[in-house]
């Protein structure tokens, strides 16, 4: 007859394997290739963070073959279904124009659609430095729009945004602590082996220099771009996140085999 020491162990040991076996279904059910997604805090602000790494299939879109812009997270689902694939994360990715045309630099697939714009000008987009975020061959990066315009890399997706949040590991000088500019705001760090970035929406309203903090103290980014505030919006089916809005302009995702 067992005593009661082992019949612990033993209702231990099968709830460990049974916890083994549960992580071990999720592991193998996960897509090939998917972003890891999270909710975090830092500095007693809630954040979701998605994690890409260089060697998966993240793409930027904007319009279909026929010109038409796609605007929404399904649309680009959609979009991805006669090549077997579908979309596994997303979020918007830069501002646009009313016809949501981008405003700055966009490349897809190689093609440059819209030029760099280096210019001062009114707006977030307009307060320099902005940047451009880049994914090239294995390879993320987060650059300054004129030393991008000066040195510019081969991009196979590229879109341009501002302001730039971290630049060579410091904040954009004109965030100020106290800035009462509170919105829902996203963006992209990458990290400085270029192998991984960091896409994050803020869970409630956040000014510039809070959101800089995030990326260059919380996520140790030396470089990382704004991407919009208050059209703030996320795909990440793992949290149960589908944000819902209004049409949008370019988009980032990452690209999946379809079930």
């Amino acid at each position: 007859m067992m005593n009661g020491c082992a019949a612990m162990s033993m209702h231990r040991l099968a709830k460990m394997m049974t916890l083994r076996a549960l992580i071990a279904f999720l592991v193998l059910a996960a897509p090939a290739g998917a972003a890891t997604c999270r909710d975090m805090e830092f500095e007693t602000t809630p954040y979701t963070v998605c994690e890409v790494s260089a060697d998966q299939d993240l793409r930027i879109f904007h319009a279909d073959a026929a010109g038409a812009v796609l605007g929404s997270f399904g649309r680009v689902d959609a979009q991805l279904q006669p090549e077997g694939k579908k979309l596994q994360f997303a979020m918007n990715a830069g501002m646009y124009h009313p016809d949501r045309g981008p405003v700055g630099l966009l490349v897809t697939n190689g093609h440059e659609q819209h030029r760099i714009i280096t210019a001062e000008g009114p707006g977030n987009f307009g307060l320099l430095p902005n940047g451009v975020f880049c994914i090239r061959e294995g390879r993320f990066a987060v650059i300054e729009s004129r030393r991008f315009k000066t040195r510019p890399p081969s991009c196979r997706f590229a879109t341009q945004s501002g302001p730039m949040l971290v630049i060579d590991a410091a904040l954009h000088p004109r965030f100020l602590p106290d800035s009462d500019s509170r919105y829902i705001r996203n963006g992209v760090g990458v990290s400085a082996d270029g192998n991984t970035a960091y896409f994050v929406v803020s869970g409630r309203a956040v000014n510039f220099y809070d959101f800089g903090r995030l990326f260059k103290d919380g996520l140790k980014t030396p470089n990382a771009l704004y991407f919009d505030g208050k059209i703030s919006r996320l795909y990440a089916p793992e949290l149960g996140r589908d944000d819902f809005g209004f049409q949008m302009g370019p988009i980032v995702g990452l690209v999946v085999d379809g079930e």
